[in-house]
């Protein structure tokens, strides 16, 4: 299966010689100019965000997200992932209503024209969700920076195999949460949202009242009639919506 644009950049920074990472482009986007320029186009942009942390002249104005840093009504608690280009924070929103929720923002010095705009793409997809088995978007905004944000519901779940396999269900009870999780996924569809990698770490299980209710985190891309190009296709990690 080809790997997204997203998955080529985390096999690539773990190599730091250039030649191992452009014999690992040449192998992996073999026929796909535009994969690789897009691959390319990330390890840039990582490579200025780290020159830029690293650079001790940072002036006062920018904002470098830690524990207790707010982003409009959100009070940041912990960061739960991160993707190659967002970071997912547990925060707290304080008004008008007090809850913990998942918050996920583009990483600072990636936040070029492409990247936000298809991290735009990915919370508009997930916000026509409606559904018991997939988690809800609740709010987005933009930081003064620039920087748009996303927040959803936190789900406190474990990876649905793990959860199968810790509590011993039988077939039938396997069956049953997976039920529920291709209904999440057909409804998705239906809003023309195809899932690109529904696996066992983006599934996590929840309780309610007792009830197992497996939660999938969708990894998105709008149909192609909505002229987007498989390439394209969006990633939100499963640690966006609980533990991570």
């Amino acid at each position: 299966m080809p790997k997204s644009p997203e998955e080529l950049l985390a096999a690539a920074l773990v190599l730091t010689n250039p030649a191992e990472r452009a014999a690992l482009l040449d192998r992996e986007c073999t026929g796909n100019p535009a994969l690789r320029a897009e691959v390319e186009s990330l390890l840039a942009a990582n490579e200025q965000a780290n020159t830029f942390l690293n650079n001790s002249t940072v002036g006062p104005n920018v904002s470098l997200e830690r524990p207790g840093d707010k982003i409009g009504h959100y009070k940041l608690r912990e960061t739960i992932g991160e993707g190659g280009c967002g970071v997912v924070y547990v925060a707290e929103q304080e008004e008008p209503i007090r809850r913990r929720v998942a918050l996920k923002v583009i990483k600072l010095g990636m936040d070029t024209k492409q990247v936000i705009a298809r991290f735009e793409a990915e919370r508009q997809a997930l916000a026509m969700m409606d559904h018991p088995n997939i988690a809800k978007v609740l709010d987005a905004g933009t930081m003064e920076n620039g920087r748009p944000y996303f927040v959803m519901e936190l789900v406190r779940g474990i990876k649905i195999t793990d959860y199968c396999d810790q509590n011993h269900l039988d077939t039938t009870q396997r069956l049953g949460l997976f039920i529920q999780v291709c209904n999440a996924v057909q409804h998705a569809h239906q809003k023309g949202i195809i899932h690109r990698d529904p696996k066992p770490s983006n599934i996590l299980v929840t309780l309610h009242d007792g009830v197992p209710v497996p939660k999938v985190t969708i990894k998105t891309c709008p149909s192609p009639r909505k002229n987007c190009s498989p390439r394209r296709w969006l990633g939100t990690s499963a640690r966006a919506n609980a533990k991570p």
